[in-house]
């Protein structure tokens, strides 16, 4: 287990970049996210270049074949979870084509079910996905925060310290009950006791 944090971006849209990688971290640039990090450390290429228009020159580059089963970004969190890593910031996953960020948020789901936790940043907005499991916000926290069922019906569903609350409740998947919660300047928790669930913090 690597207790750093394994930064990943790709080529959507790409607003806002914190990334400040200390010596436990990891960078790297997933294909046309290339051009985001040019000029600041990366310690790893992937992709097969088909939105970057042009091989990088870089002496960590790992080329894909275009026909493949994993996406990019896929095969880029799989490298980070072989180094250790268990938190993954990630950014340029969102927006262009919506089977991208649709896919992208499966890799969210993808690193719940290996004991990681991925986070998809956008602008001021940040999503997460959670199985059987817990995530609590600090006091801090402003905005809004959305709940959503993912893959089937999440049981056990907890909200606390949030506008709207809930206790031991299922969320459908076909029932946007979650949307648009509210943080009181308190902390927030959100919890799962069977199944998964998208958590989008919109920082308005």
């Amino acid at each position: 287990m690597n207790k750093g944090i394994c930064y990943i971006v790709g080529a959507g849209d790409c607003n806002r970049l914190f990334i400040y990688p200390t010596d436990n971290d990891m960078v790297i640039a997933v294909d046309g996210g290339y051009r985001y990090l040019e000029g600041q450390r990366i310690d790893l290429v992937v992709g097969d270049f088909d939105s970057l228009s042009f091989v990088p020159e870089h002496e960590n580059r790992i080329q894909l074949p275009v026909m493949k089963d994993d996406t990019d970004m896929l095969f880029a969190i799989k490298e980070g979870l072989k180094k250790g890593y268990t938190l993954f910031h990630i950014y340029g996953g969102t927006g262009g084509r919506n089977s991208h960020t649709i896919a992208n948020l499966q890799c969210l789901s993808f690193l719940a079910g290996c004991g990681a936790r991925g986070i998809l940043f956008d602008g001021d907005a940040s999503t997460t996905l959670i199985q059987n499991d817990s995530l609590t916000f600090s006091e801090d926290c402003e905005g809004y925060l959305s709940v959503f069922a993912f893959g089937g019906s999440a049981a056990g569903v907890t909200l606390e310290g949030l506008k709207y609350t809930l206790q031991d409740a299922v969320l459908a998947c076909d029932m946007p009950l979650g949307v648009s919660n509210e943080f009181i300047g308190v902390p927030a928790t959100v919890s799962v006791k069977d199944g998964s669930l998208l958590i989008i913090h919109e920082a308005c």
